[in-house]
């Protein structure tokens, strides 16, 4: 009967344009990112959201502050991934937060993951935040953000623009939104406070969506988790449910 229902479903769901959970979440593993100066607590709403619905979720805590992206890259994130079961036919996708995203990119550019999947990258420095050109040189800037922070700048110098295109399923989520006005008079264009809209976007991306959110509390918007849990099942954002 089990069987019976789930063949029903897989029909519904091609008729009607709709992927079933089940079937996209099988066994899959989300891994979370957090950004800068932050924790895993701060993506804990999503972290609960995706474990809802049925994805395996590493929550990934990392000392943000304390090393340069490519030492985060290298003593956390790929001692953790090789950790990780999966199943033959699972991916592993990630969800990140602003620095978060420049740890993946790095990540996939230096190492493969064969079984990955898809990535959401939520306001991210894609392509440096001016905020790091302009306050980079201050003792408080540089001991609050430490040396990862002051990789981040626009600058071709600076690790965003030499990270290159993505060649994976990415989906970006850009805030729109500041609770900063000093921070947004640094920043050329629609910004969230801490990055421009138009430094979070990466060549080869697969999706874009503008959200009317902060920097700091994107992630635990309900629009911004029921959009990526969207992408993560079928790589693209709910285009139906914009404004």
């Amino acid at each position: 009967m089990t069987s019976l229902r789930t063949a029903l479903a897989l029909l519904l769901s091609g008729l009607s344009g709709a992927v079933p959970a089940a079937a996209a979440e099988k066994a899959d593993t989300v891994v979370l990112l957090h950004g800068l100066a932050r924790s895993s607590a701060s993506m804990g709403s999503m972290a609960r959201v995706l474990g809802h619905h049925g994805y395996a979720v590493v929550n990934l805590d990392y000392p943000s502050t304390r090393a340069p992206v490519e030492q985060l890259v290298d003593q956390v994130l790929v001692p953790r991934l090789s950790k990780l079961t999966l199943a033959p036919d699972a991916r592993v996708h990630f969800v990140t937060h602003s620095m978060g995203g420049i740890l993946v990119r790095d990540y996939l550019r230096r190492y493969r993951q064969p079984q990955l999947g898809r990535v959401v990258m939520l306001a991210p420095p894609n392509r440096g935040s001016e905020l790091v050109d302009r306050l980079g040189s201050l003792a408080p800037f540089r001991w609050i953000n430490g040396p990862a922070g002051l990789q981040l700048g626009t600058g071709d110098n600076h690790l965003p623009q030499q990270l290159g295109a993505v060649d994976f399923e990415l989906g970006v989520i850009a805030g729109t939104r500041s609770l900063n006005p000093l921070y947004s008079s640094l920043i050329i264009g629609d910004d969230d406070g801490k990055v421009a809209v138009a430094r979070t976007r990466v060549d080869g991306m697969r999706d874009f969506l503008r959200v009317p959110h902060t920097h700091t509390f994107l992630m635990s918007a309900p629009e911004v988790k029921r959009q990526t849990l969207h992408f993560l099942r079928v790589g693209r954002f709910d285009s139906q449910a914009q404004g």
